[in-house]
């Protein structure tokens, strides 16, 4: 399978992939979730080149995920915000930073922590069932056919 046929898999882990299986486009949802909006600021820190920047901005546009919306007038500037379908990313990257905790700390601990405002308390995400709300483990998942199987 070739990288540019991602989106056209029957497999929602291949199509995802399509959009933000890059090198670069992990963190920079990663600053847009840390509220990072303006290229400049992306620019500074995650020291990439301009051209990829761009690049992974507009491709993030074209999906949905981020939109461009006007901040100055003169000259017109861009500052890029999470839509509803970017804002749906977040469980992924809190399971991707949960994972990075455990085993990629080297001994040092979280680099960052999560407080949920409603009840002032660190967090660490847990995946659960939609339907009696069990915690899931991989172990006791089965995986069937869904309607859109090829």
């Amino acid at each position: 399978m070739r990288w540019d046929e991602l989106a056209e898999q029957p497999c929602s882990i291949a199509r995802t992939l399509s959009v933000i299986g890059d090198r670069w486009t992990l963190v920079i949802l990663r600053e847009c979730f840390l509220r990072t909006t303006r290229f400049e600021a992306f620019e500074r820190h995650l020291g990439i080149t301009r051209h990829i920047l761009a690049d992974r901005l507009k491709k993030l546009t074209d999906e949905g995920v981020l939109a461009r919306v006007p901040y100055g007038a003169r000259p017109v500037r861009f500052e890029y915000k999470l839509t509803d379908k970017g804002l749906d990313l977040y469980p992924l990257m809190m399971s991707l930073a949960a994972w990075g905790d455990k085993y990629m700390d080297k001994g040092k601990g979280a680099p960052l922590l999560y407080e949920h405002k409603a009840c002032g308390h660190d967090l660490r995400p847990i995946l659960t069932c939609s339907a009696c709300a069990a915690p899931l483990d991989p172990r006791q998942v089965t995986v069937k056919q869904g309607p859109g199987a090829a």
